[in-house]
């Protein structure tokens, strides 16, 4: 149920991104108002994300993902609507997409600890998170392209409607599920209390550190060009929406293909240097694309970029949700979420500003090679991720 409902919703989001993007540079023709949309979008997980987690570890994920999930359905209905009535405007967008940033601050962690209450077994969950990614991904590879025509031949309206629509699907199948019944917790401490106990604890726990500090780097200076992509399509490669919807399949093609390569693993003791591996790959595509001013030569790198992407988040989180204490999941995947969700629009709103300073492609340039600077960082570390999977694996036997 829980596939089948996200199988039809996810596409939607991705539209809707398309459609986004382009309808606020058709409007402004301006990189940094993308980034600030960005911004706007994303920037509470940076401060809701964290207590998110906390709630996530005392209260019924399923109600409030129904919630979460109603909230998104209703903006972009709201959204749809502005744009068919022609009263669609920048400030409006802004406030939309701070909206639905809220709602996905909350519903991301919850989603991630949900997993968890659908399977029996724990040995399940690294495939239980890469099947959750292969089904996110399998959605930005087939949602961008129908979002680029979409826009073309029937404009932004639909692809808002659309998104809006197919969140009925997932509310359903959330109601359906036949679970376990929720046990509420006892536990008097306060939310800021328990909150500061997981930053202490993921401090304090070498392992964890150094996977949030290297998921932190790569969400701020790496991930803010999916922000830009409009302009690339449509200045860069002199191209239009369905050259952007082109651009971010092919984005998504390369992270559907390290989704599955990922959900085949049957074990995660090569997780710590498959990270590796993929924070390079991220990085060296992305440089490939920023300095790209051919279709084809960027939709390769894009590949190579998801590919390596969709490996180096989904293998940290696997090793993240693993090598944690149960009662500390739901904060630790809050960290994670915050990590990618909250730095990323920190990194759109200062590369939109360093991008009208010294153009676009000089600023991801630099922001790549920073990104393959840091994998160099975490390849130092390297053999205390290691050792520290394998003292965990000991102690479960």
């Amino acid at each position: 149920m829980f596939f089948l409902g996200q199988l039809i919703s996810l596409p939607g989001n991705w539209i809707q991104s398309i459609a986004m993007g382009w309808l606020v540079f058709r409007l402004t023709d301006s990189a940094f108002l993308l980034g600030v949309v960005g911004f706007a979008s994303q920037i509470p997980a940076f401060f809701i994300t964290p207590l998110a987690g906390v709630y996530a570890d005392k209260i019924e994920r399923r109600k409030t993902l129904i919630i979460t999930q109603s909230v998104s359905m209703i903006t972009a209905l709201f959204l749809a609507f502005m744009i068919f009535t022609d009263y669609i405007s920048v400030p409006i967008i802004i406030v939309a997409a701070m909206v639905n940033g809220v709602a996905n601050a909350i519903d991301n962690p919850f989603r991630h600890a949900f997993l968890v209450n659908m399977i029996d077994n724990r040995i399940d969950l690294p495939n239980a998170i890469a099947l959750n990614s292969t089904m996110y991904n399998s959605a930005r590879f087939i949602g961008p392209p129908i979002g680029g025509f979409l826009v073309a031949y029937a404009g932004e309206a639909v692809c808002f409607l659309t998104n809006g629509l197919s969140y009925i699907a997932v509310i359903i199948s959330l109601i359906m599920m036949k679970l376990k019944a929720f046990e509420k917790q006892t536990d008097e401490k306060s939310v800021f209390s328990e909150l500061f106990e997981g930053f202490r604890y993921a401090y304090e726990t070498a392992h964890l550190r150094i996977l949030i500090i290297l998921i932190v780097v790569v969400s701020l200076i790496g991930l803010p060009f999916q922000v830009f992509m409009p302009v690339f399509a449509k200045n860069i490669l002199q191209g239009d929406s369905q050259t952007l919807g082109i651009l971010t399949g092919a984005l998504g093609a390369g992270a559907l293909t390290g989704a599955l390569v990922l959900a085949n693993k049957s074990g995660i003791n090569r997780f710590p240097t498959i990270i590796l591996t993929s924070a390079l790959m991220f990085g060296g595509g992305l440089l490939i694309f920023t300095l790209s001013e051919a279709l084809y030569i960027s939709i390769a790198a894009l590949i190579v970029t998801g590919f390596g992407m969709v490996i180096l988040f989904a293998a940290c989180n696997t090793l993240l949700q693993t090598m944690v204490r149960e009662t500390m999941r739901g904060r630790i995947v809050s960290l994670y979420s915050m990590s990618f969700m909250g730095f990323t629009p920190i990194g759109s709103i200062l590369l939109g500003t360093v991008t009208e300073l010294i153009g676009l492609q000089n600023t991801l340039s630099i922001t790549s090679a920073l990104c393959l600077i840091v994998a160099i960082w975490y390849y130092k570390h390297l053999g205390s991720i290691k050792t520290a999977l394998i003292d965990y694996q000991n102690a479960q036997k």
